[in-house]
């Protein structure tokens, strides 16, 4: 599993690109409908559940994989969901995000947990599933603030989870490269 992840490493990279892009253009339109909001949440969710489906199908066998195929599949479900129904209304968006987010980072922190003793760093990953899951709580325990901040606290939290999957994922691919030294080293004769 961790090989795999280390050879994918790019694709953790490009969840947490997609993160950061959506925080940003959430903060760059303040003022966007709940409409908009719904349809670049839609978006983003497909690309993220896409890649997680890819990570797990590319990976090896193992508990692991079944829970990056369980996030990919809730990401790809929630997406077509939010592009299907682009005129819902903002608590419920507002509570499918909540529900996706908490789902997610839960999916992310035991992936991480059963990752931790083939990896060092893992907490990179076990921190991004806790930003998601406290973003999640969050959205839950406040859902009558305004729009607006809840799109500000949405491009927080996409952006800082982002960051996290970037970090995780150069970690991994310093991995990589660490693991390819070690056995492409000449061995010395004696």
């Amino acid at each position: 599993m961790l090989e795999s992840l280390a050879r994918h490493w790019w694709v953790l990279a490009l969840r947490g690109v997609f993160a950061i892009l959506f925080g940003l253009v959430a903060w760059t339109w303040p003022g966007i409908t709940i409409w908009a909001l719904v349809v670049l949440f839609g978006a983003y969710a497909l690309v993220d559940g896409f890649f997680s489906l890819v990570a797990a199908f590319q990976g090896g066998f193992g508990r692991s994989r079944a829970w990056l195929a369980l996030v990919g599949v809730s990401g790809v479900v929630l997406g077509v969901m939010a592009m299907a129904w682009p005129g819902i209304t903002g608590l419920a968006l507002l509570m499918l995000i909540a529900a996706w987010a908490v789902i997610t980072g839960v999916f992310e922190i035991v992936a991480a947990v059963g990752l931790r003793k083939q990896i060092r760093g893992e907490w990179l990953y076990i921190l991004s599933g806790a930003v998601s899951v406290l973003f999640g709580l969050m959205l839950f325990a406040w859902p009558e603030d305004g729009a607006l901040a809840v799109v500000w606290i949405i491009g927080f939290f996409s952006i800082l989870f982002g960051a996290f999957m970037v970090g995780a994922a150069f970690r991994l691919l310093k991995l990589t490269h660490e693991r390819g030294r070690h056995r492409a080293a000449p061995i010395a004769h004696h």
